[in-house]
């Protein structure tokens, strides 16, 4: 145990050589909440962070483009994380997952999506994004998501660390093989193509996004397609609205495309201007991922209400483990309708209100927050209801000045498994990157040794 007498591991802790006072007192409250609350410590090596982002000749500047159109995308602080709440949030992951393959779950996932989501072609969908808040209340599912982004940009600023003092130099083993993570990536594309087309060979990847240089992750396509071009695989970045469907094939230009990495947030495919990529994936022409199906067998938000449904996963067979896991887990979820609709006002101070499609913290409403105007919006329908669980927080200095802000972590994952751990750092309602001192933050793991810290 890490005696109360004892430094933190951080030179900059505001408690050092300090017992702990409150807030720190609640048994509950971890070592990991503890370094969070009281660790001022800067950790990005900008110079590292470059290097990173700009591997190859192709992307020169493109570290120089981020700081002066994003200033908020980076964090210099990282996020501490236990190797306790590591493994539930691996654990957790891998329930889901199981959960979501029972043929009662899909069926029911499936019953309230489109057709166009009842197309399976045998991949999976990469980068899942299962997002969790961390706090001394314990670990929260809030939601999960198909075509999370960042995890390249991630990578990049895992690999820009270095510790802020020498009895931290442990910590920044990081549980993630970041040499390898790159690769790793690549193979998950690989086993996507692979899953639909065997062994035929993949050519050319098309990285898709409405009006893509405009997207505030737009650096990251550059990323990606750069990673398929090391690969020896041809690739480029479009808008879906510039496709053609033509002769059985889709076209970007006078190129076919045989595989779409597809960062749009209409999952379903449904807007005018997606028509060629609509009908292109109907018919088997493309590998899309992630695809329709994925969002509404995951990231479909109604999927939390059975989640949190305890009685309804013993009826479809989900062991005892599993559903204990995700009963701490997975906070209380209910859809918003007109029958329920004066409880939930009701209990409105308690719960965090989302629609069922949305997508980037678009269209949320703390309950504390509600008008009666946004509240007839949401009985209209399309709405569900959580369980309000607070986010972690973590200390930073910005401008000289002490401040706390909230965080997130993000576990990216393909087949249940976590590839990558990352956080987000913010002050508001939700996640943005509008936050001085916030953003991206790297998951900084806290050695075994100190796993737990006790109160007397």
């Amino acid at each position: 145990m890490y005696p109360l007498s004892s430094r933190l591991p951080c030179s900059t802790a505001r408690h050092e050589q300090q017992r702990i006072e409150p807030p720190y007192k609640d048994r509950r409250m971890t070592l990991e909440t503890t370094l969070n609350h009281g660790c001022i410590c800067h950790t990005l090596d900008a110079r590292r962070l470059r290097a990173q982002l700009e591997s190859d000749p192709t992307l020169a500047g493109l570290a120089q483009h981020i700081a002066q159109t994003r200033p908020h995308l980076f964090s210099s602080t990282a996020v501490f994380l236990s190797q306790n709440t590591f493994d539930t949030i691996v654990a957790t992951v891998a329930a889901i997952e199981r959960v979501a393959a029972l043929p009662a779950y899909r069926t029911a996932a499936l019953a309230r999506a489109p057709g166009i989501a009842q197309h399976a072609f045998g991949p999976l969908g990469v980068h899942m994004g299962y997002d969790f808040h961390v706090s001394a209340e314990g670990l929260r599912l809030i939601e999960i998501n198909t075509n999370a982004g960042g995890a390249l940009l991630n990578t990049a600023l895992a690999r820009a660390q270095k510790a802020c003092c020498s009895s931290m130099e442990q910590a920044f083993a990081s549980y993630t093989p970041l040499d390898t993570l790159e690769q790793t990536f690549m193979d998950m594309f690989l086993q996507e193509w692979h899953a639909q087309r065997g062994d035929q060979v993949l050519r050319f990847v098309l990285i898709v996004d409405n009006a893509p240089d405009a997207q505030y992750l737009a650096p990251e396509f550059e990323l990606y397609r750069q990673l398929f071009v090391r690969h020896g695989i041809h690739a480029a970045i479009a808008d879906p609205g510039a496709l053609q469907w033509r002769e059985g094939r889709l076209w970007q230009a006078d190129t076919v495309v045989d595989m779409v990495y597809n960062r749009l947030t209409d999952f379903y495919l449904e807007e005018p201007a997606h028509h060629a990529l609509h009908a292109a994936y109907v018919a088997g022409a493309i590998v899309l991922t992630p695809h329709p199906q994925a969002h509404a067998v995951l990231a479909d938000k109604r999927n939390l209400v059975a989640l949190s449904d305890a009685d309804l996963l013993a009826k479809w067979g989900v062991g005892s483990t599993d559903r204990a896991l995700l009963a701490a887990a997975v906070p209380s979820t209910q859809l918003v309708t007109p029958e329920n609709a004066n409880s939930l006002w009701a209990q409105r101070r308690q719960l965090f209100f989302k629609p069922v499609a949305g997508y980037g913290a678009r269209a949320v409403y703390r309950g504390d927050k509600l008008t009666r105007r946004v509240w007839e919006e949401i009985v209209a329908g399309g709405f569900i209801a959580q369980a309000l669980t607070p986010p972690g927080q973590r200390l930073v200095l910005v401008d000289g000045e002490e401040t706390n802000l909230k965080f997130d972590v993000r576990a990216y994952t393909y087949a249940g498994q976590v590839q990558l751990l990352a956080a987000r750092t913010y002050q508001g309602q939700t996640t943005n990157f509008r936050t001085p001192g916030g953003g991206f933050s790297p998951i900084v793991g806290i050695p075994p040794w100190n796993t737990l810290l006790r109160y007397q």
